[in-house]
Order: C-alpha cells, then sequence, then structure tokens
C-alpha cells in the first residue's frame, strides 16, 4: 500500500480521535480499499479484518469493532470513550443504544455527532456508536439517549458500515 495514503489517513484518525490515534489505528501494512464510483479510500483492513470505514459525507472514520479495540488498548484515555454501567453494559453489548442515565463516565470534550467507543468499568470494549449529546450532556442529563450504538460485541448491526 502507498506510504502516502497510510500517511493521509493516520492524519485523519489522528485529528478525529487525537494524537498518536492513526499509528494506533492503521498499521503501515493496511490494506485500503477504494470507492469504485469516487475512487476514495472507503475502507481499511488489517489481516482480512475491517478497522474503519471513511463516510463519504465527511471524510471521518466510522469504527468497527476491531477499530476500537486497536484504539482502547493503545490509548485507553481517548475522548471518545463512554464508560457504561455495569447494568447497562449486557443491553449495549446487544447493540441496544446507551441512555444517560447509564453512563458512568465520559469525556467533557466529547461533542455530539462524534464517533464513540462504549466500554465497561474494565475497559472491555462493549460496542461503537454516535454521540447524540455532548459528554458534559451526557453525565448531566438523567433521561434521552446518549449514545446510539452502531455495532455491539453482541453482533447486532444498527448501520451499513460492517
Amino acid at each position: 500500500m502507498s506510504f502516502d495514503i497510510i500517511k493521509r489517513l493516520r492524519a485523519i484518525a489522528d485529528y478525529q480521535f487525537g494524537r498518536g490515534a492513526g499509528t494506533a489505528l492503521i498499521p503501515e501494512d493496511a490494506e485500503v480499499v477504494y470507492s469504485k464510483r469516487t475512487g476514495r479510500p472507503r475502507h481499511v483492513f488489517h489481516d482480512g479484518k475491517l478497522i474503519a470505514t471513511l463516510r463519504a459525507e465527511d471524510g471521518m472514520f466510522a469504527l468497527t469493532l476491531d477499530g476500537a479495540e486497536r484504539l482502547v488498548r493503545a490509548m485507553p484515555k481517548l475522548p471518545c470513550i463512554v464508560v457504561v454501567k455495569d447494568e447497562a453494559a449486557p443491553h449495549v453489548a446487544e447493540g441496544r443504544s446507551l441512555f444517560c442515565k447509564f453512563v458512568l463516565r465520559a469525556s467533557r470534550r466529547l461533542r455530539a455527532g462524534e464517533e464513540v467507543i462504549l466500554v465497561d468499568r474494565s475497559y472491555r470494549v462493549l460496542a461503537v456508536g454516535k454521540a447524540l449529546l455532548s459528554g458534559e450532556e451526557m453525565l448531566r442529563m438523567k433521561r434521552g439517549i446518549a449514545v446510539k450504538v452502531r455495532r455491539g460485541i453482541g453482533g447486532v448491526s444498527r448501520g451499513a458500515d460492517e
């Protein structure tokens, strides 16, 4: 794979998830699949597993569970990590949305619309999804959906990226 495309994709990951995320997420020998229609990078694979998809609408990454695992292992203090209370962990792992009252910890820097990795207290990845509220709102509010889960480790998919 061209070093230039790996470098560009790593820069996007660093911008989206924080410095160092690009190296943690995208290895040198990653395979990049391009869109047949636009010719732009669309999917990133490593060892035959999909790591992330570049969203066409904003050019940012939508993570898979494998991609989330890579980031959490390398960078457990990422602002895109939301810690789920124990009683909600099994439901989130099944692919159900996370409600505010079950958010244990969330970065105050997290913004609505951002890609989120949901973990349990021991930082085991449960799911990936999209924040519907900011981190501060998730912690302050007692009602409503905090994160729309796209895929949980239980295999339930709510989106077309995997």
